[in-house]
């Protein structure tokens, strides 16, 4: 028989979860009520941000109750694709209009590169910062599972060196990227199913429903919490856009920066809440997945969609400025994968990540962007030459595809007696 005390903790829980599904509810009645409509940008930001942070939540615990039945990399595979649908909305709908307005090419590419930047060199050291602070913790040691991202980051990382040096983004491209994600995706289906406990939420969830019941909670909290974002993101990046051009901030700014910020809002949240419970290399790799997944499905889907537009095939040109933006991002990717290779970072690389997007941020020259772009460049290549391990892990990622680490198992990243439960 349960305990007065667990069962407190259980109602308390269950308490999170109604909050979590009644968080979205008053923007889905404004949306759909003409509300909305009446609402200044700041209103708007607010209501449909709450609905974004409580769709986070219930993604979150369905991503920890989906690995009951498949493996985290898939479930997280899940959660990337379901987290960044409003990226996928702006970036798409940017394209169909540069079809007919080659104006809006810049930002096609503004938007996707942004939010790549923002996922590694923001979203990275926050989650190893919010960490530490919790924890008392200068490095995370990430789980072999994911060997997965790493791998297909660096794959679709090297392929998209080769999007500025063409100029333009075929499609071509677009069935070479879209087989890159197809492999990402059965690659982790094959991973293997490992032992999960639950705590929170997920946990007293997977006491309480039986298999069905929880596989049917986490299909309805996916599309839910998908639906709620779809409808919450671009009203929100909307709002924000709206009180950035009040204070005369540029428009490809806004597109590069303050729309990213809001749809990629929904991953961030959903990263933190793993990394404050202790699961910082399953935040890690969610962040990671949302990267490789706009590398491949989201970039292979524009010139897809840019071609619809225009009524014929085209490859979709990349004006100077644009190419410069995604050579910067691929050679962030790249030092990324290179700093990750050993299955660790630590508070220092973290720092270094975030000094380098802060840099590239706020000095958006050419200059700047061409230079930090071969100084990641460099720095990558130092750090796998300097260090056997981490280049000869690479190899052996690559050569698996990520199934297999080939390393030592690492400890634990807090011990059992600060968290038994939450460690999946």
């Amino acid at each position: 028989m349960p305990t007065p005390a667990a069962k407190a903790r259980t109602i308390a829980t269950l308490g999170w979860i109604v909050l979590a599904l009644l968080l979205p509810v008053p923007w889905i009645l404004a949306r759909y009520g003409g509300a909305a409509e009446d609402m200044g940008p700041g209103m708007v930001s607010m209501w449909s941000g709450l609905a974004i942070v409580g769709a986070a939540f219930l993604l979150s615990w369905g991503a920890e109750l989906a690995e009951r039945d498949i493996s985290q990399n898939l479930a997280l595979v899940v959660l990337a694709l379901l987290a960044i649908l409003p990226e996928y909305a702006v970036d798409l709908t940017f394209a169909w209009i540069a079809g007919t307005d080659p104006e809006y090419v810049q930002y096609t590419v503004a938007n996707m590169t942004g939010a790549n930047r923002l996922l590694i060199g923001l979203g990275w050291p926050l989650i190893v910062l919010l960490y530490g602070l919790k924890f008392r913790r200068r490095e995370i040691h990430l789980d072999q599972r994911q060997g997965l991202e790493i791998a297909f980051l660096l794959m679709a990382t090297m392929y998209s060196f080769l999007l500025p040096l063409k100029g333009s983004i075929a499609l071509y491209d677009s069935a070479i990227l879209f087989a890159l994600f197809g492999l990402y995706v059965y690659t982790a289906s094959q991973a293997q199913k490992q032992e999960t406990h639950f705590a929170g939420p997920a946990g007293s969830l997977d006491r309480l429903l039986g298999n069905t019941a929880r596989r049917g909670w986490v299909l309805a909290s996916f599309a839910y919490a998908a639906f709620a974002i779809w409808i919450a993101a671009h009203p929100f990046a909307d709002g924000l856009v709206e009180t950035g051009k009040r204070y005369g901030v540029p428009p490809f700014l806004l597109v590069q920066w303050l729309a990213p910020i809001a749809s990629e809002s929904p991953e961030a949240v959903v990263a933190i809440l793993f990394a404050i419970r202790a699961k910082p290399s399953t935040a890690m790799g969610a962040l990671s997945s949302s990267v490789v997944n706009q590398w491949t499905l989201l970039v292979g889907a524009i010139p897809l969609v840019y071609s619809i537009s225009r009524g014929e095939a085209s490859a979709m040109p990349l004006v100077p400025r644009t190419s410069e933006e995604l050579l910067l991002t691929s050679a962030q990717s790249l030092f990324a994968v290179a700093l990750l290779a050993n299955f660790r970072i630590d508070i220092r690389e973290a720092g270094v990540l975030l000094v380098l997007f802060l840099v590239t941020t706020f000095f958006p020259s050419t200059e700047v962007r061409v230079f930090f772009a071969f100084a990641y460049i460099a720095m990558a290549v130092v750090l796998l030459l300097a260090r056997g391990d981490r280049r000869r892990q690479l190899q052996s990622l690559l050569l698996s595809r990520g199934r297999s680490s080939g390393l030592q198992p690492r400890p634990r990243d807090v011990p059992s007696s600060v968290v038994p439960a939450d460690r999946g």
